[in-house]
């Protein structure tokens, strides 16, 4: 059923743009015909004045060369009634079908008056089968319809009250009527018949129009689809070789880092000894000072170097988490404790006490909350109180919901994306790997982490844990 609807549906559309197209060709040649027949109104009108002046006093009474008023008043101001109107429906309305049958009523009396001042001499009928064969150019039958009743009523009217206007004698035998219908329906025959096949034709480019213009709109479509696809396998290899990199580095740093802590285990050790034998021997150095703040840098640089390699040890690191027990409450106070405290900066511990005990790798999930919770607390701006609350609700048969919130100045847009990509901060002495090793250690566990953040307005980091992965302690 689906596919006879899937097919169905573009024939109709294929019929609604075949009708259309058709629509506009017509409209087109109509409005291009009503241009014609503008110039022509013009042209029939200067030809019934000429008539009048130079003909019709001949052909009426048989004088020598003589102008009669009556014929040129006639041909002036009917001709001017004549072409005035359909030359300015043409021009206000053209294509309309109010414009194309007032001008082939129009039409029709040109024949009418044109025979009249010939004298109703017979070459002058022939103007009714050239009237006829233009309006046949606007591909409408009842066109010639309209133009056919103006004439039939033109030949009863002057036929019975004026015969010499229409047959140049006051008594025409009873069949020049009737000729002059047969010869007028026989002409509408024809061209009724050549306008059908010329529409015809006419639907039939249309239809193949049609069907050429959903053929490339199909053409353009798998054309899209195939830069898509051929867009998402150059993100695809751009992220695998992306991860080969970040596989590679992560084997580096883990080799490197292993390899630096014995010396630095023993640098660390080499400071200890001096700064305590310094403490001891402090008078032989009275007048220096610069002592003691070397010892302080060396420290603080030593504690830079264990934190990075610590970082880089734990992004390498794949080991899966050990799920236990562990209540949650204790676990955000003993992350809380770990994090320096900075004036002004209120942590709090947001967790129920009567929270279920999910199922969680302890070390693990104790880190994640260490960075996110120091992470907030650097992130308030230098002399702004501010608050980072840890929040969590959840339930035994329910998913879990952890969120670390702040008010300090939040990320910007632009730096929104990349935050969890490895090697990537904003910070002068940062890895780029905290959250990094957060996001790893939370997909670890089946979980996902995100982030909200409005500039000025704080920042929320949540972590999703499914409800696999919570398990009420025994």
């Amino acid at each position: 059923m689906s596919q006879v609807l899937e097919e169905a549906s573009p024939r109709g559309a294929l019929k609604e743009r075949a009708a259309l197209l058709l629509g506009e060709y017509l409209s087109l040649v109509r409005s291009r015909t009503d241009r014609l027949f503008s110039g022509v109104m013009l042209a029939q009108w200067a030809l019934a004045i000429l008539v009048a002046v130079v003909w019709s006093p001949r052909a009426w009474a048989g004088l020598p060369r003589l102008v009669d008023v009556s014929f040129v008043h006639t041909a002036v101001l009917l001709g001017a009634v004549l072409a005035g109107v359909p030359i300015a429906l043409a021009r206000w309305r053209p294509g309309a079908v109010l414009t194309r049958h007032v001008i082939a009523v129009c039409q029709a009396l040109w024949s009418a008056l044109l025979i009249h001042l010939s004298g109703g001499r017979i070459e002058a009928h022939f103007h009714i089968f050239a009237s006829l064969a233009l309006l046949a150019l606007y591909r409408d039958p009842r066109v010639l319809l309209s133009a056919s009743a103006a004439l039939l009523a033109d030949l009863v009217l002057r036929g019975t009250w004026w015969p010499e206007s229409l047959y140049g004698v006051s008594e025409p035998g009873w069949w020049r009527p009737l000729e002059h219908v047969l010869w007028i329906a026989a002409f509408d025959v024809l061209q009724v018949y050549f306008c059908r096949g010329a529409w015809r034709e006419q639907r039939e480019v249309a239809v193949r129009r049609a069907e050429l213009e959903l053929a490339r709109e199909r053409e353009g479509a798998k054309a899209r689809e195939l830069d898509r696809a051929l867009r998402e396998l150059g993100g695809f290899q751009e992220h695998l070789i992306r991860v080969e990199k970040l596989a590679a580095v992560g084997q580096l740093a883990a080799s490197v880092g292993h390899e630096l802590r014995n010396p630095l285990a023993a640098v660390r050790n080499a400071h200890a000894y001096l700064s305590r034998k310094l403490a001891k021997d402090a008078a032989r150095f009275p007048d220096d000072p610069r002592v003691s703040q070397f010892m302080g840098v060396m420290e603080r640089e030593l504690n830079a170097c264990a934190k990075i390699i610590s970082d880089l040890l734990d992004f390498a690191r794949e080991r899966p988490p050990a799920l236990q027990p562990c209540p949650l409450r204790p676990l955000v106070d003993e992350a809380i404790g770990v994090v320096p405290q900075r004036e002004g900066v209120r942590i709090v511990n947001g967790v129920p006490e009567s929270l279920p005990v999910p199922s969680l790798d302890k070390e693990q999930f104790r880190q994640v909350l260490v960075n996110l919770v120091q992470n907030a607390v650097e992130a308030m701006p230098p002399g702004h109180e501010g608050q980072v609350s840890v929040l969590a609700e959840g339930g035994e048969a329910g998913p879990w919901c952890v969120r670390v919130v702040d008010d300090g100045s939040g990320i910007p847009p632009d730096v929104l994306p990349k935050i969890f990509e490895p090697l990537f901060t904003t910070k002068t002495r940062g890895t780029g790997l905290g959250l990094a090793i957060v996001a790893n250690m939370v997909q670890r566990h089946g979980g996902t982490i995100s982030v909200r953040s409005e500039a000025g307005r704080g920042s929320e980091f949540v972590i999703q844990l499914p409800a696999s992965a919570a398990a009420q302690a025994a």
